[in-house]
């Protein structure tokens, strides 16, 4: 098979560690399977995916991981995934199907639901285009992208950001915001693609460091308008007070 005969790339980010842990949608002509593995440490790991293709990065931070799919995605559009998600064939189809019909898409953003069947968070119910002030939600799972497209205005994600670094949270929001300064165009479609775990880095909401993540999150996407869009967050955000000092110190950035 041939670079043009592939439709779609899965991007699979992972650690030594958990190599073992992914489970392939079905392997079907048309699809290509990169496994990124982190292994700074130089760690010892089987991975016998025979279809897929392995590639070690010796860094941290998952968003190295997406930037190599980026690079070495060989499909027309490449979907995000970590080791332990599940895809839904049929929202799979529903999203290549959205990208077909409209090639002036670059970015989908879709749904993951919890291994109850539950959404995962409180999503849209309309399909709508994506701006900086509806995508902070954004999880990278969730996203499938239109591979030249991204490439042709060198929309990356930010290595400073994401699960492995510090600023553990905000790559996908930041790489779409990015994607939009570029004049690429995303849409959110209320589609089922994925089942995911409910523990993620979200769950540390409200912690210093959480919320000093957050800030920078801000700080990269609206510069120096980031403390108002700061305090709008807070103020629309369902996941709690944080206190008088906290949102302080976060509205400022401090």
């Amino acid at each position: 098979m041939t670079a043009s005969d592939i439709k779609l790339t899965f991007g699979y980010s992972t650690l030594a560690s958990r190599v073992s842990n992914i489970t392939f949608p079905q392997i079907l002509e048309g699809r290509e399977f990169l496994v990124l593995v982190q292994n700074p440490n130089k760690e010892n790991y089987q991975a016998e995916f025979p279809k897929a293709k392995i590639i070690e990065l010796v860094g941290k931070g998952v968003a190295k991981s997406r930037n190599a799919a980026i690079k070495n995605a060989k499909g027309t559009y490449l979907i995000f995934a970590d080791d332990d998600i599940t895809f839904s064939e049929a929202g799979l189809q529903k999203l290549v199907e959205y990208f077909e019909a409209h090639p002036e898409c670059a970015i989908i953003m879709a749904q993951t639901v919890d291994e109850t069947g539950e959404l995962r968070k409180s999503y849209p119910t309309k399909q709508h285009w994506l701006t900086r002030l509806n995508s902070a939600k954004a999880a990278t799972y969730e996203m499938m992208i239109r591979v030249d497209a991204i490439r042709a205005k060198g929309v990356k994600f930010d290595e400073n950001f994401g699960a492995g670094v510090e600023n553990f949270l905000g790559d996908e929001y930041i790489f779409i915001a990015d994607a939009l300064k570029q004049r690429l165009k995303g849409v959110f479609l209320p589609v089922v693609v994925a089942i995911h775990p409910k523990e993620s880095s979200g769950s540390t909401w409200g912690t210093d460091r959480d919320l000093a993540a957050r800030a920078k999150v801000f700080t990269r996407v609206f510069g120096v308008s980031a403390p108002l869009f700061r305090a709008l967050f807070l103020l629309k955000s369902r996941k709690g007070p944080v206190g008088a000092a906290k949102t302080l110190r976060f509205i400022l950035g401090r």
